[in-house]
């Protein structure tokens, strides 16, 4: 392994970029969630949380849910070239035991580890190199949120004859479903396969089984994370309160989990030639989070021209995994 690694950049992560988007959440008062991940302090914090509260990392059954639509998954892929394209990649956990599975039945293997974070990146890419070779590997930083060329940008990197692989998990809940979905779709050829993870309100009762799944929020690490954006800022922990609450989409049909900063006094952000007032009692959504339910997926990704073939649900049922298709 090389001392250097490649990276892609995409402009929606240049700093004059970043900066913008900075700027437009303080003002719309409605944080980009991106920024929860800018730093390495962030990033190693958000992976503390996720080995902690994430049922895909603490829940056996879980666990076994993502194995068999793994199995299932590479059963059906039938090229002899697979291009694994892991949209918010995260700690690449997920996606190098998928390339590992594609690997074992005798697939060669192609990976874009993609992330907001380019910290994530690398920390994907690494996990990635224990099964593929480094020039399979192509690490690339984007904000899919902002990104508006995306299908262009990984088909110029496409290796030639490879069936593509998207994979999703556990970001649909960090998105308003109108505006990531028609960019996965986007992304989905005929021939390709998209793979994602819904997080999931469990039980016959949607509301109930929202509430159920709170705690894996309103803890002290999620607090310690969401925050460290608002001190890097130069807000203190005593200017307000974390307030974590469910909130109706009545849109979409859907119930979202929210973070909202309540200030409890006058707090003022700088931010080079621009300064933000937040009075006392004004919030700022820090983060926000969808529940589903697995009917509520397929008619989601109908809308976009994306039929479910098939579907693995975690026995808590606050899980999900679908493997999608173009209709």
């Amino acid at each position: 392994m090389s001392a250097t690694a490649s990276v892609l950049i995409h402009a929606s992560q240049f700093p004059e970029n970043v900066r913008r988007d900075l700027l437009a959440s303080l003002r719309s008062r409605r944080v980009n969630h991106k920024f929860h991940y800018d730093s390495v302090k962030q990033t190693q914090k958000w992976l503390a949380l996720h080995e902690a509260h994430s049922p895909a990392r603490r829940d056996e059954n879980c666990l076994t849910t993502y194995d068999a639509a793994f199995i299932a998954t590479v059963k059906q892929l039938k090229a002899g070239k697979v291009h694994v394209i892991g949209l918010g990649c995260g700690g690449g956990q997920k996606d190098t035991q998928l390339l590992s599975l594609l690997k074992a039945h005798g697939r060669e293997i192609f990976y874009t580890p993609c992330d907001v974070s380019p910290a994530m990146v690398l920390v994907a890419r690494q996990a990635a190199l224990n099964v593929l070779p480094e020039k399979n590997c192509f690490p690339f930083v984007c904000d899919l949120a902002t990104a508006d060329d995306l299908p262009s940008v990984l088909d110029s990197r496409r290796p030639p004859l490879a069936a593509r692989l998207v994979t999703f998990f556990g970001m649909i809940p960090n998105f308003a479903p109108q505006d990531i979905l028609p960019k996965l779709a986007a992304l989905v050829r005929p021939q390709d396969g998209l793979l994602f993870s819904a997080n999931l309100g469990p039980g016959k009762n949607y509301a109930a089984g929202v509430k159920t799944v709170l705690p894996q929020y309103d803890n002290k690490l999620t607090r310690d994370w969401l925050l460290t954006f608002l001190t890097d800022l130069g807000v203190a922990r005593g200017d307000g309160e974390l307030l974590f609450k469910i909130k109706d989409d009545v849109a979409n049909g859907l119930k979202r989990i929210t973070a909202d900063f309540q200030f409890a006094r006058l707090c003022r952000i700088h931010l080079a030639s621009e300064a933000f007032h937040f009075r006392a009692g004004e919030t700022l959504q820090l983060f926000f989070s969808y529940r589903y339910t697995p009917e509520r997926v397929r008619k989601m990704l109908a809308r976009h021209g994306l039929e479910v073939r098939e579907e693995w649900i975690a026995e808590s049922g606050e899980e999900g995994v679908f493997l999608c298709r173009r209709k």
